[in-house]
């Protein structure tokens, strides 16, 4: 049986290094994006009484973007929106 040379082991050395680098990468890319966080979640109401709502910026429970209305200086922020299905 022959045995590998310095070069031939350094070259065996290098391509398994590239090919658990490339499984690395393909992982990274494969993992599951940030899920909403509830802090960022914010409705804003028109005045301090926050009876009437103007808009709401944030991501719902399916973690879809929502952003519409105005952002005023009254606000709550927390929670989760609903997560409706967008229609047909």
């Amino acid at each position: 049986m022959r045995r590998l040379g310095p070069a031939t082991r350094l070259r065996f050395f290098v391509a398994a290094l590239m090919a658990g680098a490339a499984m690395l990468g393909t992982t990274a890319l494969m993992a599951p994006s940030s899920e909403a966080a509830p802090g960022e979640n914010c409705t804003y109401y028109s005045d301090e009484s926050y009876t009437t709502v103007v808009g709401q910026y944030g991501r719902d429970c399916c973690n879809n973007r929502i952003a519409w209305g105005t952002k005023t200086a009254h606000h709550e922020c927390g929670g989760c929106f609903i997560c409706t299905p967008p229609p047909p």
